[in-house]
């Protein structure tokens, strides 16, 4: 019955997530698909939603869930990026200021504007960010947010009424964007499924399958959740696996060069109180020379980064003490109240997959931030580096490549104007809960759930305003199939509470079940899967004490 009721659901909505029906769609042995694409991060939902966009048949595979890795895990910033800039890479910021602006218009549901300010404790540090970041402003053009302006200590106070005021000078107001990185990715895979993709979480490329001429036409899979393998066919298939573009190669042709190096940048997340008043905090130059920021986030404070080179890429990456230690003194020394490791709500940890400019390259401020697009002798095209402000351009360059290598009718780029789903205009969720306005124009569905079943109209947790009813909706629309996917990329409370995201998983779990038709075992089973997976978020193990279910 519940299964019945998905189906109906996803023929009504052709967005909505419907994994039993992808299932059956890659079923066939016959079917040979224009594009395939690994990868379910930002990249690999990008090509998927262009090429579908085009009309082409488009099938992508995750071996997780939807950005599971890299793409839940950034700073969760919008933006043209004022290091670059310093750096003198004026063609990568003209481009993403560009797209920056795209991503605002296409998905304003997700993507605001936000006020950083640059504390200075010198007149020069004033006049010297305030220049720089005037250029910023001109070279946005028409995609400019707001204008930058310099600040008197009063006003800059003001803004960050949590600074540490000793010595200020003043300060210099710029503006930027700020979004939801994984409620994106979800809006994207429901994009694609709109315009007729097929998306699979949960299915792991095993292998590439070539023709009699050595020539890449598809891969071998496998359903990690029944054990199926599948061969499934494809004109073309696009590598979009972030840090794991290299396994991909290496089954491609064994033996390869290393394409990516993978660098870790750390965030930690920190209660409100640390940060009041709208603005973020930008760092811009911190004790070994990088930037942190310190942004307002989904009622907290999240701070980071740091960019720690790695010789090997991981799902779940996990932050060293020196990491931790090193964000939380270097914004103690701005703020007047010091965040200690007992203040750390949530640490996480993500994997930037850098485009290595030389092998051996030691500091990753040698390595590349612009993204990368090789076609191997055996046609595999594959896609890397670049960051999430760029998916759209990186995705159409891709895309573009694809149809060269696979000769595939052309057809020309259409997600300059592609509205991304939950699309919502000023006024269209006026009246509801707050906390859904990230949905969009799912927002009034999910209202429509608590309705059914008043029940789930209840918070899963005291400290977070987070229902049932949003479960309920992650399963039958986002194919959610864990516990660890709602909370940790559709409900986001693993990123901002750990110690939270604990206490709800029982009540996640149980609802979870009744929706897809699991027993009690499978929620234990989730429940303490989940708990070990959060445990990596918290700097002190923690234990569900809440044990309530939903009959």
């Amino acid at each position: 019955m519940l299964h019945n009721r998905q189906v109906e659901m996803a023929e009504n909505k052709p967005w909505s997530l419907d994994r039993a029906a992808y299932m059956a769609a890659v079923s066939d042995p016959r079917r040979v698909w224009d594009v395939l694409v690994i990868g379910g991060g930002a990249t690999g939902l990008g090509v998927a939603v262009d090429a579908s966009a085009r009309g082409y048949s488009v099938l992508l595979l995750e071996q997780a869930d939807f950005a599971k890795g890299t793409s839940s895990r950034s700073t969760k910033l919008v933006h043209g990026g004022v290091r670059y800039l310093a750096q003198g890479n004026v063609k990568l910021v003209f481009e993403a200021l560009h797209e920056r602006g795209l991503l605002l218009k296409n998905a304003p549901h997700l993507v605001m504007v936000q006020s950083f300010v640059i504390p200075a404790y010198s007149y020069l540090t004033k006049l010297f960010y305030g220049a720089g970041l005037t250029l910023y402003d001109i070279m946005a053009g028409r995609q400019r947010f707001r204008k930058t302006g310099l600040l008197a200590k009063d006003t800059t106070a003001r803004l960050l009424p949590s600074i540490r005021q000793e010595g200020l000078k003043g300060g210099v107001e710029y503006f930027d964007g700020q979004f939801d990185d994984a409620r994106l990715a979800v809006n994207l895979a429901q994009t694609c499924a709109g315009n007729g993709g097929v998306l699979l979480n949960y299915m792991a490329v095993t292998g590439l399958l070539k023709d009699a001429d050595g020539k890449t036409a598809g891969v071998k899979a496998l359903d990690t959740e029944s054990d199926r393998v599948f061969e499934l066919k494809s004109k073309v298939v696009v590598n979009a696996t972030g840090v794991f573009v290299d396994t991909v190669l290496q089954m491609d042709a064994p033996g390869q060069r290393p394409l990516v190096r993978p660098s870790r940048g750390v965030h930690v997340v920190l209660d409100r109180s640390f940060l009041p008043g709208d603005s973020a905090l930008m760092i811009p130059e911190t004790p070994d020379g990088r930037v942190l920021f310190a942004v307002p986030w989904h009622a907290h404070v999240l701070v980071g980064t740091t960019d720690t080179p790695l010789d090997k890429s991981d799902l779940e990456p996990t932050a060293s003490d020196k990491e931790i230690d090193f964000i939380l003194e270097t914004a103690g020394q701005y703020l007047v109240k010091k965040p200690t490791r007992r203040d750390v709500r949530s640490v996480f940890a993500g994997l930037r997959p850098l485009a290595a400019s030389a092998a051996g390259t030691a500091s990753t401020k040698e390595i590349s931030r612009s993204h990368k697009l090789v076609v191997s002798p055996s046609g595999l095209v594959t896609i890397t580096g670049g960051k999430w402000t760029t998916y759209r351009s990186m995705a159409q360059h891709t895309v573009d490549k694809a149809i060269e290598v696979a000769g595939l009718p052309a057809k020309a780029c259409v997600t300059q104007s592609l509205k991304i789903h939950g699309y919502a205009g000023a006024g269209t969720i006026t009246g509801q809960a707050p906390h859904l306005a990230i949905y969009g124009s799912d927002a009034t569905a999910i209202l429509e759930v608590e309705q059914e079943r008043p029940e789930l109209g209840q918070r899963l947790h005291a400290a977070f305003p987070n229902t049932g009813a949003e479960v309920v909706w992650a399963v039958r629309s986002e194919m959610a199939r864990t516990v660890e996917d709602v909370l940790a990329r559709r409900l986001r409370v693993l990123f901002l509470d750990a110690g939270a995201a604990i206490e709800m998983a029982p009540k996640v779990a149980s609802i979870m079940a009744t929706e897809l038709g699991r027993d009690m075992a499978w929620q234990q089973r989730q429940v303490k899967a989940f708990v070990a997976v959060a445990n990596g978020y918290l700097l002190e193990p923690h234990q569900p004490s809440i044990q309530t279910t939903y009959d």
